[in-house]
């Protein structure tokens, strides 16, 4: 490696997943050191007040802002990160790839599909890279799960069940952060948690053809928060009204002909990133469940009826845990997906041809739920 083989990389917001994109810098190294290129943490920006300051002094930036800007104008910096709430992405995402830096951006890249086709033309007319932060396609299990259903060991994928639950916002007096205001939240769950739902659907079984749709808000009414509070605090202000979707289901139909079935809630009381999925084919099925991340249940054989699962533990040869774990049965955990997607930045950027989830996929999500939307207000199948 010389100083060359190295590139500057700035984070822009630091909350939670800000926190997450500069330990994966960090850490990226440490579980694929053959990478072409290192990181190096340069610069951090958010507008809160202190926070910029205190992830420089914890992490290791060089320099700090509370403008974004000046990251995007920081000739030390050829990559940023940006985990800004999501009616920021179009902006900033546009702003960072005509300054001719690569883009790690998390999804929804903004808060329709209008807004992700801004960036994604920006950014293919500057010929920059990018990764969108769709994560779990990353679990080595889910990566062995594609590997069997295109080698056909479930048959002819038949049908699938795809289900994003979380109960991050189910209190009633969880604040109203700009999560639930559709200027700055957008299209509520759909953008937050079906996102990643359809994302799987397509990376596991294709492209989706045409959808149906509901949408339902469940709390209405949210108090106000004051100061720097998110979704996760309780507030006491004075209500104002939710403006977004707490709860999507949609009947899929994909290219292929397989139907599908997607759910996703933010107020699934019970539930705690009961994220995952099930999908049956002509001679077996297969699911898995995020929360037992290394682990696969498998059904195959030629019994059909009365023909039971068994629990298969990711291996070395599976997806990436090689680069985490020796062997199966050691669990992974969140932030090591995260890594893995810094790595398929990375390697992007050396090779110039994209690894992981790119800005293509966060259209095409984008565009599925723009359907859904448009489902809801019909009350008709959409094509894709």
């Amino acid at each position: 490696m010389t100083a060359s083989d190295r590139i500057g990389v700035g984070v822009v917001g630091f909350g939670w997943m800000g926190e997450v994109h500069a330990r994966s810098y960090q850490r990226v190294r440490h579980h694929f050191p053959d990478l072409p290129l290192i990181p190096s943490l340069v610069a951090v920006a958010d507008p809160a007040p202190g926070r910029a300051a205190a992830a420089a002094a914890q992490y290791g930036f060089a320099s700090f802002d509370a403008d974004w800007r000046a990251l995007v104008a920081d000739d030390r910096i050829g990559a940023i990160s940006v985990t800004a709430p999501n009616f920021l992405h179009r902006e900033i995402g546009t702003a960072v790839v005509a300054a001719g830096k690569h883009l790690w951006i998390e999804k929804p890249v903004g808060v329709n599909a209008a807004d992700t086709r801004a960036v994604f033309d920006a950014a293919s007319a500057a010929g920059v890279q990018s990764t969108v932060g769709f994560n779990y396609r990353a679990a080595p299990a889910v990566a062995h799960a594609r590997e069997l259903i295109a080698a056909g060991e479930i048959g002819t994928v038949t049908n699938a069940r795809i289900r994003f639950f979380s109960d991050y916002a189910a209190h009633p007096d969880g604040g109203l952060s700009w999560r639930f205001t559709r200027a700055s939240g957008g299209n509520g769950v759909l953008g937050d948690l079906a996102s990643h739902a359809v994302d799987l659907g397509r990376y596991l079984l294709g492209d989706l053809s045409s959808l149906v749709a509901d949408t339902s808000v469940i709390i209405p009414s949210r108090p106000a928060v004051s100061g720097a509070g998110s979704h996760f605090s309780r507030a006491d202000g004075p209500p104002g009204d939710v403006e977004n979707e707490d709860y999507v289901s949609a009947l899929l139909r994909f290219a292929s002909g397989a139907r599908g079935v997607l759910e996703a809630s933010r107020v699934a009381v019970g539930e705690q990133n009961t994220y995952g999925f099930e999908i049956h084919g002509t001679t077996g099925a297969l699911s898995w469940d995020f929360r037992r991340m290394g682990e696969l249940a498998l059904s195959t054989g030629a019994d059909y009826q009365d023909q039971s699962y068994k629990t298969i533990y990711a291996t070395a040869g599976h997806g990436d845990l090689r680069a985490f774990q020796p062997g199966a049965g050691i669990p992974m955990g969140y932030d090591d997906l995260k890594v893995i997607e810094a790595a398929g930045f990375l390697t992007s950027i050396a090779t110039g041809k994209p690894h992981g989830p790119t800005l293509d996929d966060a259209l095409a999500a984008a565009t599925a739920l723009d359907a859904m939307s448009e489902s809801v207000r019909t009350g008709k199948w959409v094509s894709l």
